[in-house]
């Protein structure tokens, strides 16, 4: 109706259904006009009057450039007609590229938006309540990109998407992505491999000291009202023992370096021996055995899920502690549970946890030998300035026709091309 209502050479319309009557589009309902404002005035349809809004692109819904303006439908005989309104943008203001983020972990999205800006590409951003797969199928019909943090896209947004052409991890691990469904399409699915690494790394390292010198021990204990110093573990001097790193990879590597260089022994498992220096390659088998401390960085797949279990646990010393900043799914915690009140462990450092967030009042998490932190072993902001503005840039590479950064699905999408 909107648009037989509306004769405005140049402009587009959106209908955006009003239940209030009265509505400026990303302002609060109010009819009171802001000083910013100016109105101009469309009185060309029976009794209803339209008030057109031309304002500050700040001040409505986010564009890219161009003018944003609101027509704020206001009834003047029939009730009925209070529900119209519309949201309209010069044709020439509208954007060349639409990029769905289906959630993100920060306050703002200032340099998502400066980046992309430099290809006329706007933001279509996933509310908290619009994170279930059909939710995001909707929202991704006309993305020509997907950007995701931890939200799932599975096959069914990736079908829903025919414009899209990059699924972009803002992060590492792909495990929320359906890469061979993307890979099907034809689309481009990146990660950021190096991302926090430093952090992650240095997050680890400082569970292994917190555990070994039980500082959060005896902080947990003070709090409770015990000063004692023979309370809990016996202390051992950390320079001397052994941290076995099971994956060698980016994050395991550099957390390796630095236990070494604090007079730490090492000992590495991977799939394929890594040469590093001050690292003993070795078996799982004698990781587990050997080892004060074992430090997990590998991927979610389903081999690897549940892989440190109640064998692996039996194989450890008594006196040993298993740190997980890689994913929660990793460790089986009802095993976990058993082998902490078997004595069978010393504790743990847990910064990721299946599910999450996990029931804080349950074993192992309310277990004093265990340190929980939320997830929070890749944060820093020069982490996130650097994931952020890097995982744009992607974004900006592919819809600008230049192959992005780290793509992880090349030589699939290389196959499939040439079959």
């Amino acid at each position: 109706m909107l648009r037989k209502m509306l004769d405005i050479p140049g402009f587009v319309v959106e209908q955006i259904p009003n239940d209030v009557g009265i509505e400026h589009v990303g302002l609060p309902s109010s009819s009171t006009v802001p000083s910013s404002a100016v109105d101009l005035y469309y009185n060309n349809w029976r009794d209803f009057q339209f008030r057109l809004i031309a304002a500050r692109p700040s001040h409505c819904h986010s564009r890219v450039k161009g003018v944003s303006a609101t027509i704020i439908g206001l009834a003047e005989t029939s009730p009925a007609l209070r529900s119209h309104s519309a949201r309209i943008f010069p044709e020439s203001a509208m954007p060349k590229y639409h990029v769905l983020l289906t959630d993100y972990a920060w306050k703002d999205l200032d340099i998502e938006r400066k980046v992309l800006g430099e290809i006329d590409a706007e933001l279509i951003v996933a509310q908290e309540s619009e994170r279930d797969a059909a939710s995001l199928a909707r929202l991704a019909q006309n993305a020509d990109a997907i950007m995701t943090n931890w939200a799932k896209v599975p096959a069914a947004v990736i079908d829903a998407a025919p414009r899209c052409k990059l699924v972009s991890r803002l992060g590492i691990g792909l495990d929320n992505i359906d890469v061979a469904a993307a890979t099907r399409h034809g689309m481009y699915v990146t990660n950021i491999p190096d991302y926090c690494l430093i952090e992650v790394a240095e997050h680890a390292l400082a569970l292994i000291l917190a555990l070994g010198r039980k500082v959060a021990y005896y902080h947990h204990a003070t709090q409770t009202g015990t000063y004692e110093l023979q309370a809990g573990a016996t202390l051992r001097r950390m320079t001397g023992q052994t941290v076995g790193v099971v994956g060698l990879g980016n994050i395991g590597r550099a957390l390796a370096e630095r236990a070494a260089a604090l007079g730490l022994k090492v000992l590495g498992y991977n799939r394929s021996p890594r040469d590093i220096s001050g690292v003993t390659n070795c078996g799982l088998e004698r990781l587990l055995a050997e080892s004060d401390y074992i430090s997990l960085h590998i991927p979610a797949t389903p081999e690897t899920r549940h892989m440190f279990s109640r064998d692996q646990f039996a194989k450890m010393k008594p006196t040993a502690y298993l740190i997980n900043t890689a994913r929660g799914g990793l460790i089986d915690h009802a095993a976990l549970t058993e082998a902490l009140a078997a004595g069978e462990i010393a504790g743990a450092g847990l910064d990721v946890q299946d599910p999450e967030p996990p029931d804080l009042s349950t074993p192992p998490w309310n277990d004093p030998r265990v340190i929980v932190t939320p997830h929070a072993a890749f944060v820093s902001v020069e982490s996130l300035t650097d994931l952020r503005t890097r995982t744009a840039r992607q974004v900006v590479d592919c819809l600008s026709g230049r192959e992005p950064a780290h793509v992880v699905n090349s030589a699939a999408l290389a196959e499939r091309k040439g079959a």
